[in-house]
Order: structure tokens, then C-alpha cells, then sequence
């Protein structure tokens, strides 16, 4: 991989003789370089400029090395490698420095080979980090999907490890590919190796990425497996990216999910919204599907160039359990169909009658307004958990949530309303 010449390297150190020597090193290397002789000088500068790379001293009069990591940490401006230096420094020290942010520490008197191998390799980590914005465009242009590009490119932005979490088919592997950095290792996990192998695949990985998806599958002993290497990710410099559209805390509340590693990866959480949230880009998302398909079946010219405008209102109409996946499956259904696409044949592929297609029960008509109250109540009720045992495919957290009600309370409703439910329909997070 060529990497670029980096903008200046800052080299901040109170003894004169070791900044020039650095420099004159440098220099020959081909680097630009620019020195401080303190904590002040070089506070100043990251006011004004961002360095390619810091050398920074651990001992300085003014403000010690460490101090100074942590103020630019602090203040959001730790956002180049940053090298500590010291021929005093305790082990703690260097420890406390990595964590804080720092690269790497090399003991002084600091040997040429492995000064530039590690100006080569923090460089290297740092071309690959380097912020780049995060297009979600194979999801929608609506503002629900907006928001989430926002929020995946800053949480991308602080190197902290992805969940992405949301309903079956919401586009899981769609976000986690969009996180692709052709710069840097890209390594599906195979669940049988978090018990076989964890830290090989930490070496694959090494500067780059693992993705591990639906989580929620995993078995205890792999969860431990992951859970495992989730402490050795900054060592080797990697990000885990995860994904589940189970419901992880019920399956922690239910010992099939391991608490500690839903805790820890609690800390980059991503909430896809379900296609139902964003359906503005229904057209748009149908429009480049078909495209797409029409191109597969050019030799052949069966398909339509666009679809009829009654059946885009239909499908955007449509109410999609499946989310994004149940839309492209859809899809496929009616490019290889030999029928006349219509709106009723959208009805019958999703499974839907005239009334629900129009989100109508057969009671919510005037005579519904016609009812004695309490008719009228239990008829309102009967259509108002159906549409939400429908909604939430038979979610009964979601449904009771909704509700405002508790399982219990909402399983006696709906045996008192004569509606049938499952018990063991998919959940979400």
C-alpha cells in the first residue's frame, strides 16, 4: 500500500539536542517536520494546525506529556497518532498514556530502525482511519435515513466497535458493508472459529475490520469466544462490527444471550428504522431495484422499464414486515412473473385483502360509530391489537409496550377477545 506524505510531523521535546537529531532524521526521510520545546509551544500549534504525527516527550517543565494527551483527548483534538517519548518512564505510565490515546511509546536513547518503523506503522493505521463520510444512499435519501448516515459516521468516528440493531430485513449487512475501508482488512467471522481460532482471526484483521453478524444466533461458547476478543481489539489495532435482529436483552433475560458482552457493545449501538419509518424512499429504493433487475433480464426484454404508477402506490403503501428484504424479494417475484402486474396482484404476492391494503378492518365503518359503547369499544379493541400483532409480527414485548400493557394483562385481553397469538413471534431489541 503506498501511503502519501504525511502534512508535518510535531515533534515536542525541552532538550534541544534530541529535537534536532530527530529532525535531521526525519528530514532525511522525507518528512516535513516542526519542533516545540514545550508543552505551551506545542498546545498552541494543535490550536492552529493538525499534524500528520506527534513525538511527544513524557517529562517536560512546563506540562508533562501525558497532561498534554490528555487535554487534546479531551478537548476532541487527539486526531493524529500521537508517539510518547521518555528514557524515564515507568510501565504504568505507558500503559496509561495508550489508553488515554496514544500510539505507541519508544524508550529513549530511541534506536533509527525503530523510530521509523513506528512513524511507518502509526501513519499507515492513521491513512486508514482517516475520516470519510459513510453513504447509506443504498438505503433512502429521507431524513430517517440521513439521521442514521449521521449518527454511523460519528460513531464510526470514535473507533469504538458497532451493533447494528433492527427488525429482519431492515438492511443489517447493507450499514456494515457501507463501513468497508479498501485500505484496511475486511474479515467475516465464521462462528465455529471464535472457539477454534479467535486469535488468528485477529490477526487477519489486524488494522482493520471484523464483522460478525446476527450475534443473537451464536452459540454461549461462541458468544465467550467473542466476548474473548472484544480486550484484544485495540492491541491489534481492529474494529468489531456487529449485527442482530434478534432481541438481545430478552435473550439475555432468558440466559441465551451472555449479559457481559450485550453490555459491552452497548457502547456503539446503531437502531436501523424498519422500511415502514422511511417509506418516502420506497419509490426510489423500487426504482433502482428494478433497474437493476430490468439490466439481468435485457437479453430477453421481458420486463416492464418501470412499473405502473397504481402498482408503485401499492408497494409504497404496503406495510413490509420484512422491511428492505421482504421489498427485494417482492420484486423478484414480479420480475419473473408471467401475470399482468397490478395492484391486486401486489395484494395477493403480500398476502394482504382490499381492506388491509388500505390499513381497514371490515368494523371500522359507520356503523362502527352506530355501536352501544361497549360494542363499539370491543370491536375498536379487537381491530386495534390485530393491526398490532400484525405490525409487530407477533412481537408480544413490542406489542405490550405499545399497549401499555403487561404480558400478562395483554395475554387475558386477547384470549377475552377471542384473537389468536403466538407466543413465539420474532422479537427486537
Amino acid at each position: 500500500m503506498t501511503i502519501s506524505q504525511p502534512r508535518e510531523i510535531l515533534i515536542v521535546d525541552d532538550e534541544a539536542g534530541i529535537r534536532e537529531l530527530l529532525s535531521e532524521i526525519l528530514v532525511d526521510e522525507g518528512y516535513r517536520v516542526v519542533l516545540a520545546e514545550n508543552a505551551r509551544e506545542a498546545r498552541a500549534y494543535r490550536q492552529c494546525q493538525e499534524p500528520a504525527l506527534v513525538l511527544l516527550d513524557i517529562w517536560m517543565p512546563d506540562t508533562d506529556g501525558v497532561t498534554l494527551l490528555r487535554e487534546w483527548a479531551s478537548a476532541e483534538l487527539l486526531t493524529m497518532p500521537v508517539v510518547m517519548m521518555s528514557g524515564h518512564a515507568t510501565i504504568e505510565t505507558a500503559i496509561g498514556a495508550t489508553r488515554i490515546g496514544a500510539f505507541d511509546f519508544l524508550e529513549k536513547p530511541i534506536g533509527l530502525q525503530k523510530l521509523l518503523s513506528t512513524i511507518k506503522r502509526a501513519l499507515k493505521a492513521a491513512a486508514a482511519r482517516t475520516p470519510r463520510h459513510i453513504s447509506l444512499a443504498r438505503l433512502g435519501t429521507s431524513e430517517p435515513i440521513k439521521a442514521l448516515e449521521n449518527t454511523l459516521n460519528r460513531l464510526a468516528s470514535t473507533r469504538k466497535s458497532l451493533l447494528i440493531l433492527g427488525e429482519p430485513g431492515a438492511g443489517h449487512d447493507i450499514v456494515a458493508l457501507a463501513l468497508q475501508n479498501a485500505q484496511v482488512p475486511w474479515v467475516p467471522v465464521v462462528p465455529a472459529r471464535l472457539t477454534t481460532t479467535p486469535l488468528q482471526l485477529l490477526e487477519e484483521a489486524k488494522e482493520g475490520m471484523l464483522f460478525c453478524p446476527e450475534i443473537g444466533r451464536l452459540s454461549r461458547l461462541e458468544q465467550k469466544g467473542l466476548l474473548f476478543l472484544l480486550p484484544k481489539l485495540a492491541k491489534y489495532e481492529t474494529l468489531m462490527v456487529c449485527t442482530s435482529s434478534e432481541a438481545l436483552g430478552n435473550l439475555a433475560t432468558e440466559n441465551k444471550f451472555d449479559p457481559m458482552l450485550l453490555s459491552q457493545l452497548s457502547a456503539g449501538v446503531l437502531m436501523l428504522p424498519p422500511l415502514r419509518d422511511h417509506r418516502d424512499d420506497i419509490p426510489l429504493l423500487i426504482e433502482k431495484m428494478w433497474g437493476e433487475m430490468r439490466d439481468r433480464h435485457a437479453a430477453n426484454g421481458s420486463l416492464l422499464s418501470a412499473l405502473p404508477p397504481a402498482v408503485l402506490t401499492a408497494l409504497s403503501e404496503a406495510y413490509w414486515p420484512g422491511n428492505l428484504e421482504h421489498l427485494t424479494n417482492v420484486l423478484e417475484n414480479l420480475a419473473s412473473t408471467q401475470s399482468e402486474v397490478t395492484p391486486e396482484l401486489i395484494r395477493r404476492v403480500l398476502g394482504e385483502n382490499q381492506h388491509q391494503q388500505k390499513g381497514v378492518s371490515p368494523e371500522v365503518t359507520a356503523r362502527f360509530f352506530e355501536m352501544p359503547l361497549r360494542e363499539a369499544r370491543e370491536a375498536f379493541e379487537r381491530v386495534y391489537f390485530e393491526r398490532l400483532l400484525s405490525h409487530e409480527q407477533h412481537n408480544m414485548s413490542r406489542v405490550a409496550e405499545l399497549a401499555g400493557l403487561e404480558r400478562t394483562h395483554l395475554y387475558r385481553k386477547l384470549k377475552q377477545l377471542n384473537i389468536r397469538f403466538s407466543r413465539r413471534g420474532t422479537e427486537s431489541f
